[in-house]
């Protein structure tokens, strides 16, 4: 009798090998029949990767729905309530803490505020305020209105409070720790995702949130990026650069030219926290300190409403999509059309793997772009799902049943045991099922033997020591070295 792997692979009734691809594989077995098949399928043409809330949470991401301590909404309006608002505001507030708090319908409620604000700013608008009912909250016949000026301050603290539970960053300790258990994932999945053989085409990684964790992992390991900004200083969204690559020079003018292999393109499709529009109205990027971010995130409710009106967060303009029911009619602006758009032409490409990491399939207008592009016939569809009980995998299941190819990494669970949660998350998978690569190790080896020199030699011309570079340790990287999936 041997353990069986930890992992299914759901598959479609289509595939011709069961339900469940490794049922009865062992535990090192199973994982292999895994990346024999995710090896091959990095190996098409076009392989399309979507990220959301799930693949954070190991760096401090909060969740729509879940317990108080890591839900958006709860953490949001907790802090936002111990603001200086006023009584109509704060009874707005307390209706929803009254129904459904931390349920997950915050996309409801703040479709509600954030039109409610919209819709009488205009000096066009023939609407001068909205009346809120508060019956249901405090069992009177009554309604309420926000003025104006309530309704901007109310927004103002709510996007602050979000923008503060979101700005997330990288744990530096984790290029050098030797302990798994210690990463995000990010490092790793970046890493071997653009291990791929550099004549294929470009990866294309889509991402529904706001954190910039992929932008720091990226830099870190040196990848470069196009994200649809152009400039340095202030960065400005020009769509145009999706269409560009980064080539080697040949060593004369008209010599042969190499592809840089380091390389993906990079959208995200929900905005970012580093994200802003000028007066002009141009959507620009520029990468704030998010230092305070990691203090806000561990304070009171009360600690958390003082930082939300000092100063330094005030100057904190708005930024991306919301997550409100509006989500659909703002991701037909600029630039969020472009992108959308992007994400839809990718998906119907011929020879199209498409992963989906972290994703609870709660945005309809994105669903839908993933349904159109199941009729592709030569996509090939991914899943990763810690819970093997969850909405998703049912959902994932009917695709499956229309014959489409559609796949499902989940949890083994025996005798109805509860998940566990530390199997098929995304940090999971970025470490112990995508193929491993060399260079990774290397550039890890690389920088611990920085910190090391560091802790012996802790002066401040240190850097001027002969600090081997990263070619120069272990296995070189060149293309002949590379093994590519």
């Amino acid at each position: 009798m041997f353990d069986k792997c930890q992992y299914q692979l759901l598959s479609p009734d289509a595939a011709g090998e069961g339900k469940d691809l490794i049922n009865d594989k062992s535990a090192l077995d199973g994982v292999r029949r895994i990346q024999a098949l995710l090896s091959d399928w990095l190996r098409m043409e076009n392989v399309v990767v979507l990220t959301a809330a799930g693949c954070s949470v190991a760096s401090g991401g909060r969740l729509m729905a879940g317990l108080p301590e890591n839900n958006l909404e709860c953490l949001v309006l907790d802090a936002v309530e111990k603001c200086n608002l006023s009584e109509n505001s704060q009874t707005i507030i307390g209706w929803k803490k009254s129904n459904g708090f931390g349920s997950g319908n915050f996309e409801e409620w703040l479709s509600y505020v954030f039109n409610a604000s919209n819709i009488a700013k205009s000096a066009s608008s023939p609407i001068d305020s909205v009346l809120w009912k508060k019956d249901d909250f405090l069992g009177e016949d009554e309604t309420v209105s926000l003025s104006k000026d309530d309704e901007t301050q109310l927004q103002n603290f709510i996007e602050k409070a979000i923008f503060s539970e979101c700005a997330l960053m990288l744990d530096s300790r984790e290029i050098t720790s030797e302990k798994q258990d210690q990463s995000s994932g990010h490092l790793s999945f970046l890493a071997k995702l653009i291990a791929r053989d550099s004549n294929l085409g470009r990866t294309h990684l889509f991402t529904l949130n706001y954190d910039t964790l992929f932008e720091q992992a990226l830099e870190e390991l040196g990848i470069q990026y196009f994200d649809g900004f152009t400039g340095r200083a202030s960065a400005r969204f020009d769509p145009s650069v999706y269409g560009l690559d980064i080539y080697y020079p040949g060593d004369v003018a008209e010599g042969r030219v190499r592809r840089f292999d380091k390389f993906l393109q990079y959208y995200k499709l929900h905005g970012s926290i580093h994200w802003f529009t000028d007066d002009q109205g141009i959507c620009r990027a520029q990468h704030r300190d998010l230092s305070f971010a990691s203090e806000y995130r561990n304070l009171e409710p009360s600690k958390k409403a003082e930082m939300l009106q000092s100063d330094e967060l005030q100057k904190i303009g708005s930024f991306g999509i919301l997550p409100t029911s509006q989500k659909f009619s703002q991701s037909l602006d600029m630039p969020y059309a472009h992108l959308f758009r992007l994400f839809h032409a990718r998906l119907n490409q011929p020879q199209t793997f498409f992963l989906v990491l972290g994703y609870g399939f709660g945005d309809e207008h994105v669903n839908r772009i993933i349904e159109t592009a199941l009729m592709n016939p030569s996509l090939i569809m991914l899943v990763v799902e810690p819970n093997p009980h969850s909405e998703i995998v049912k959902r994932l299941k009917r695709y499956q049943n229309l014959g489409q190819r559609a796949f499902v990494l989940t949890e083994r669970l025996e005798n109805d045991a509860a998940c566990s949660y530390q199997t098929a998350t995304f940090a999971d998978f970025a470490q112990n099922i995508m193929p491993d690569i060399k260079w990774l190790d290397d550039f890890k080896r690389l920088r611990k033997f920085e910190n090391d020199i560091r802790k012996l030699a802790p002066d401040p011309d240190i850097n001027t020591l002969n600090i081997p570079e990263a070619d120069d340790i272990g296995a070189n990287n060149s293309d002949d070295d590379e093994v590519p999936f």
